[in-house]
C-alpha cells in the first residue's frame, strides 16, 4: 500500500470527511493513533504503530502533521501523503512522549477542543495517560471510531483492491484442498495457503491462519501445528487474504475420509445460517437482523450455546494483530447497513465437550438489494 494505489482527489476527499466530522464534534484537532486511519488518510504502510507515533489533523488550515519514529522517515517520504513529517529516535534512545509534548506545545493544542483515538492493541496504557495528562482540559473527547465509521462504506477503487482479494482467496482454497492429505502436517497445508497467497501477489497476512484437525477441531482459533493428519479427521482453515492492505477474510471445513453424520450436519448448520444471514442483508437493515437470522438456524439445531463469538464483522485494510472493523452482526449493535460495506459472515458452532466445530467465511458486499458474495470458491464440506 502506498499513496500511489489512490488518486490524490480521493485522499483529499477523506480528508475533507473527517474534517467535517470533526467540524460536526466541535474539534479542533484530532490526535489519530490507529495504524488502519493513519493508512486510510496518508497511505502509510510502515511498521511505525510498533512504536508511539500519531497524526496529528487540524480541522481546518494546514494539512496534517505526522508523528513517528526515525526509522520510519525513509517510508514516509517516499510512499506517504504528509504535511509535515517530526520523528523522534535515532542512534540513541528518546523519549518520544517529551518529543511529542514539543510537537503539542509548537502547535498551540492547549486552550483547543482535541480528540483522541485510543485504540486497542495501538496505544500503550503508559502512554495514553500521558498523552491525557499533557493534554489536560484541551482533551474533551475519545472518538475512537469517528475515522472508522468514515471508511465503512468502500469506494470503487478500494472495491477493486478487495476484488483482487477475494480471487487470490478463491485461489487459495484449491491450494488447501489440494494440500491435504493424510500423512501431511497441519504446518504443510498451512504453507502450501501461504505459497499460493504470496506467489499470487497478495500481501503478508496481518492474523495468522487458524487451521485446526482431529482432535483440535473445537479450537475456533488454533493456530496450525506439527499434528499429521489422519483418517477420520474433521477439519478447519480460516485466515485473512490481503492485496495491498485490503483484506477478505475466507473460511473453509475439511474431512479427511468419509465424514461421520455428525460431522456433516455440524457443516450444514454453519452453512445455512450463514445463508440465513446473507439472505438478510441489504442497505438499510440493522447490522442485528442477520445476526438473529443464523441465530435462528444455530437454535433450531439445537446448538445455540455452541455460538462462541460473532455472526459477523467489517473487513478493513489490516495492520497486526486485527482487520476488523467497528461494524459487528452481532446483538446490540447500533450500526445500520449501507451500500459499499463490506462483511465477513461467519456464524460458528465449536463444542470442546465434542471436540468439533465448523465454521465458513465468506465476504459479502453489501448492496441496496441485498448481499454480493465475493469469493466464488465453493462452500462444500472439503472431503479427501
Amino acid at each position: 500500500m502506498s499513496k500511489s494505489d489512490f488518486p490524490p482527489e480521493e485522499f483529499d476527499d477523506r480528508l475533507a470527511r473527517v474534517r467535517q466530522a470533526m467540524e460536526k464534534a466541535e474539534l479542533d484537532w484530532l490526535l489519530v493513533f490507529h495504524p488502519v486511519s493513519i493508512h486510510w488518510l496518508t497511505g502509510s504502510d510502515a511498521k511505525g504503530y510498533q512504536a508511539f507515533q500519531c497524526l496529528l489533523v487540524p480541522v481546518s488550515g494546514p494539512s496534517p502533521v505526522m508523528f513517528t519514529r526515525l526509522s520510519e522517515q525513509a517510508e514516509f517520504l517516499d510512499d506517504a501523503l504528509t504535511g509535515e513529517l517530526v520523528c523522534w529516535g535515532g542512534p540513541e534512545p528518546e523519549d518520544p512522549l517529551a518529543a511529542f509534548a514539543s510537537l503539542v506545545t509548537r502547535l498551540g493544542l492547549s486552550g483547543t477542543r482535541v480528540g483522541m483515538e485510543v485504540p486497542a492493541f495501538y496505544l500503550h496504557p503508559h502512554h495514553y495517560l500521558a498523552v491525557k495528562a499533557m493534554l489536560g482540559e484541551a482533551l474533551v473527547a475519545e472518538p475512537s471510531n469517528l475515522v472508522h465509521d468514515l471508511k465503512l462504506r468502500k469506494s470503487a477503487r478500494e472495491l477493486v483492491l478487495i476484488r483482487k482479494a477475494a480471487a487470490i482467496a478463491d485461489l487459495t482454497v484449491d491450494a488447501l484442498a489440494a494440500a491435504l492429505r493424510p500423512g501431511r502436517s497441519e504446518l504443510e497445508v498451512a504453507a502450501a495457503i501461504y505459497q499460493t497467497l504470496l506467489a499470487a501477489g497478495g500481501g503478508q497476512p496481518v492474523t495468522p491462519v487458524n487451521l485446526v484437525s482431529g482432535p483440535r477441531a473445537g479450537f475456533s482459533h488454533g493456530a496450525p501445528t506439527e499434528r499429521l493428519l489422519e483418517p477420520g479427521d474433521f477439519g478447519n482453515a480460516e485466515y485473512c487474504v490481503p492485496y495491498r492492505r485490503y483484506s477478505v477474510s475466507i473460511g473453509r471445513q475439511f474431512a479427511i475420509g468419509r465424514p461421520s453424520a455428525r460431522m456433516q450436519e455440524l457443516h450444514d448448520v454453519v452453512r445455512r445460517a450463514s445463508d440465513a444471514a446473507i439472505a438478510e442483508i441489504r442497505a438499510g437493515v440493522p447490522a442485528t437482523v442477520p445476526h438473529e437470522a443464523a441465530k435462528r438456524v444455530i437454535a433450531q439445531a439445537g446448538l445455540d450455546h455452541a455460538r462462541v463469538h460473532t455472526s459477523g464483522y467489517g473487513v478493513a485494510p489490516g495492520f497486526a494483530p486485527a482487520t476488523g472493523e467497528p461494524i459487528h452482526l452481532f446483538g446490540g449493535s447500533s450500526y445500520r447497513l449501507e451500500a459499499g460495506m463490506v462483511l465477513s459472515v461467519c456464524p460458528p458452532v465449536f463444542l470442546a465437550e465434542e471436540r468439533l466445530g465448523a465454521r465458513l467465511v465468506d465476504n459479502v458486499l453489501v448492496t441496496e438489494t441485498g448481499a454480493e458474495r465475493l469469493c466464488r470458491a465453493p462452500r462444500d464440506l472439503i472431503v479427501v
